[in-house]
């Protein structure tokens, strides 16, 4: 599948059936070498105070549609620790 069959999809949780976002609000981790992605990055707006990134693993899409991805939340992994863990939080 290429980033541009993914553009513009809409993120939702299985869960809640809430909308989380829009792929082409999101970051997608991707291995380079292999061309795999690992996750997705979801900016979750939230309330002023409570704002928080969402970082779903690739085995957390449960169904990619013609206009929509669902995703589990329970797969969700620790922001701060993902982050450390991809070197990336300087």
């Amino acid at each position: 599948m290429r980033f541009s069959d993914l553009a513009g999809k809409e993120i939702i949780s299985i869960d809640e059936g809430a909308r989380l976002g829009v792929i082409s609000e999101t970051d997608l981790v991707i291995d380079v070498d292999t061309g795999v992605i690992h996750s997705l990055i979801v900016p979750n707006r939230g309330t002023f105070f409570r704002r928080r990134t969402l970082v779903i693993p690739f085995h957390g899409i449960k169904k990619i549609g013609h206009d929509l991805i669902i995703v589990d939340l329970s797969t969700m992994e620790n922001e701060a620790r993902y982050l450390r863990e991809l070197d990336l939080d300087r």
